[in-house]
């Protein structure tokens, strides 16, 4: 690869976490709308669009989608053994546990 080669390279790759960064803010935007709203769809569309972006934002900053599943039972375990209180008032994150351990 020559080095104009590696500079459109690198180029490309700083634009497309650029834009991933910008995809978060703007699905977390349409999130807060689609609550504001009352909207289901709207709310589950963001969510899912949201939740896809940091996955790829994170395996282009070199996390591996495996290595994040892992951080977040990671957080999730750390939280249920501190008392969190969602898990204290709701069972949020033990419900989370399972739900990731199952996929």
């Amino acid at each position: 690869m020559s080095n104009k080669e590696r500079e459109v390279d690198l180029a490309k790759r700083v634009k497309v976490i650029e834009w991933l960064k910008t995809e978060v803010v703007d699905q977390v935007a349409h999130l807060l709308k689609g609550i504001w709203e009352g909207k289901q769809a709207k709310i589950i569309d963001s969510l899912a669009s949201l939740i896809s972006c940091v996955y790829i934002l994170g395996r282009r900053l070199g996390v591996s989608f495996r290595s994040l599943d892992e951080a977040i039972m990671d957080k999730m375990k750390k939280h249920r053994e501190e008392g969190h209180q969602l898990e204290d008032w709701y069972g949020d994150i033990s419900a989370l546990e399972d739900h990731l351990r199952k996929r």
